[in-house]
């Protein structure tokens, strides 16, 4: 399979997703159109995977519609708790989480010390789309994110937010779903208040560098002996 189709692939199987999360939130086209500032005829079309959106709008919309960012590259279920965003706040969000991926697109290219045309040689990507998409001026649809993102040796996860209100809802979202993953016995104990000075121990121990612990364990084993 050549890129291309790699990437028209993905953007079906985005497309699929995305109707299918919109679909269990009950939302129409227009309502998720309008959190990201698109027409109802340019989603539709990246439902059918003609178009493809950027890592932040999947993000925002993933936001909006109360489920999982990972529901776009896994099988993750579809929450049906959906809260509205806030369209004027989605814009200025967008447009800082763009500028930051054009940021990180630029720098992984440079660390690299590829030219545009040399990282558009290794992708297939043209030359001026990726000026484009450098200068924050065209956001990078998710499927060429993934394979500029490789490229530079960056996992798609370096693009994602982590300190937005969406990446800190995108955290709590992945920590509640690894806390439920958990043995029923060590949620228990979690779940414990009076074993709260056990967790924040661990916590701060596991805050200490290895080199540290070691010398700590040296000096008890010393004691003891």
């Amino acid at each position: 399979m050549s890129q291309d189709q790699a990437i028209q692939l993905r953007s079906k199987i985005i497309g699929v997703l995305l109707r299918d999360a919109r679909l269990a939130a009950g939302k129409s086209l227009k309502q998720v159109a309008d959190v990201i500032g698109l027409s109802s005829g340019t989603l539709s079309a990246v439902e059918r995977g003609a178009n493809a959106l950027s890592l932040p709008e999947l993000e925002l919309l993933a936001f909006y519609l109360r489920i999982p960012i990972d529901h776009f590259w896994s099988e993750d279920i579809v929450s049906q708790d959906v809260s509205p965003a806030d369209t004027m706040q989605a814009e200025s969000l967008l447009a800082l989480r763009h500028r930051t991926v054009a940021a990180l697109l630029r720098q992984g290219r440079n660390q690299k010390n590829l030219s545009q045309k040399e990282l558009s040689d290794r992708t297939n990507i043209s030359p001026s789309r990726i000026r484009r998409y450098e200068s924050g001026e065209t956001p990078v649809p998710l499927p060429e994110l993934e394979v500029l993102a490789a490229t530079l040796g960056y996992a798609l996860d370096d693009f994602a937010d982590s300190s937005g209100p969406v990446g800190q809802w995108i955290t709590q979202t992945k920590a509640s779903a690894q806390f439920d993953e958990m043995p029923r016995d060590l949620k228990e104990f979690l779940s414990n208040p009076d074993n709260r000075y056990y967790v924040e121990l661990a916590q701060r121990l596991s805050d200490i560098p290895v080199e540290r612990l070691r010398a700590l364990v040296d000096t008890l084993n010393n004691i003891v002996n």
